[in-house]
């Protein structure tokens, strides 16, 4: 089964100077392995870009975009540990920013080591967590992030489903809540302005179970466009 975490990017906004894929496993430089119970491969796909047009040039950051297992809560424990340890050895002064299905909820383990609340492995995280420090939220009522393909119109059959997989999801630290999607970031110069969970469908057709997340972050002031000549 193939596995995809694709990263789109603006060729006359960005330059795209480097990237890669690890697989999440104890093998990751092998596609396709598996470790710690999961039951697919799973990767994580990043990529470092600079700034165009910006005065003064070169500001860059990292995008790691990744889809954790769905079923073993070790293996997404030890899946973070993997992609936070790629984390930490970039440069500190590296803005990052960790985004993708992590299928799990935030109080579980995989969330706490990586928002910095517990230990994985003698390693503590420290990514931030766009959503609650964005400066405006839209959407905020849609408390879950995973709907099966339903969206918001749920009878009380498919609510029982989704607390069903909620605690499948993260039996290791159970909630109700499936906010499974996020976007952490790292690095001072980033400050999220917006954060919003997506839900526009085609007569009520979703292109995917998840509801995407999207994100603004705020340049830095020490950093201002260029305006591009007519």
């Amino acid at each position: 089964m193939d596995e995809y975490c694709t990263i789109f990017y603006e060729k006359e906004k960005v330059e795209l100077t480097e990237g890669g894929t690890f697989w999440l496993s104890e093998s990751p430089s092998v596609p396709g392995s598996i470790s710690w119970g999961a039951t697919a491969p799973c990767i994580a796909t990043w990529a470092t870009f600079q700034l165009k047009r910006v005065e003064p040039p070169g500001f860059s950051f990292q995008i790691v975009n990744t889809n954790l297992d769905e079923v073993s809560p070790r293996a997404r424990r030890r899946s973070a540990l993997l992609t936070w340890q790629h984390i930490a050895s970039l440069p500190p002064n590296l803005p990052v920013i960790y985004c993708g299905g992590f299928n799990t909820q935030k109080e579980s383990m995989t969330g706490r080591f990586l928002l910095g609340r517990s230990r994985e492995h003698g390693v503590v995280g420290d990514m931030r967590d766009a959503w609650p420090n964005a400066r405006v939220r839209k959407n905020v009522s849609l408390i879950h992030t995973y709907h099966g393909f339903k969206g918001e119109k749920q009878g009380a059959l498919e609510f029982l489903k989704l607390i069903f997989r909620a605690l499948c999801l993260c039996w290791d630290r159970q909630t109700q809540d499936l906010h499974i999607d996020w976007i952490l970031f790292r690095g001072r110069p980033l400050v999220p302005a917006l954060c919003e969970v997506i839900n526009d469908n085609i007569d009520c057709v979703y292109p995917s179970s998840h509801f995407p997340i999207f994100a603004e972050f705020l340049l830095p002031r020490s950093v201002r466009l260029v305006e591009s000549p007519l």
